[in-house]
């Protein structure tokens, strides 16, 4: 249990790391590790924004990533750790890439689907369930969206002000 605790902090820590390069391009600083038998497989950020793209969130990139780099759209036997709580979009592409376990920090209130607001990993009518684990490092991983959500907003009204 220790060891496993060890371990999610370890790859969390990875995923802020990823988050923070984000931010740095101008991304909502979300960031994702997809890792098997302690090895990673790949590593994203948000890229919506600079790609144009709404499907380019952290998990989506991830995913698409791993799978080609495997060749294989199955990603069996494998943990993502994503900074954010998985939105319905990021779950539905966990299930269909069959990730064994999804560790993520920051809770959203407001559209996550692994617990917050609806609990897609977890629907008792779908063929596949991984293992969640939320809140690991979910105050770091917090606090680097609220800070970027508050500049954000502060830049907003100085432009509204001038």
């Amino acid at each position: 249990m220790k060891q496993q605790l060890e371990q999610d902090i370890y790859w969390m820590q990875r995923a802020l790391e990823l988050a923070k390069q984000g931010q740095a391009q101008g991304e909502v600083p979300v960031g994702a590790v997809l890792i098997q038998e302690d090895t990673e497989l790949a590593a994203e950020y948000n890229t919506p924004i600079s790609h144009n793209d709404p499907t380019c969130h952290a998990e989506m990139n991830v995913i698409r990533k791993a799978a080609t780099r495997l060749q294989n759209y199955r990603l069996l036997d494998t943990t993502l750790y994503v900074t954010l709580e998985p939105c319905c979009m990021c779950a539905g592409a966990i299930i269909q890439a069959r990730i064994k376990r999804v560790v993520f920090g920051a809770f959203d209130l407001k559209a996550g689907a692994s617990g917050s607001v609806i609990n897609i990993l977890s629907m008792p009518q779908l063929n596949h369930h991984p293992e969640i684990v939320g809140g690991i490092l979910k105050e770091s991983c917090g606090s680097l969206l609220t800070e970027f959500f508050k500049k954000k907003r502060l830049k907003r009204i100085e432009r509204c002000c001038d």
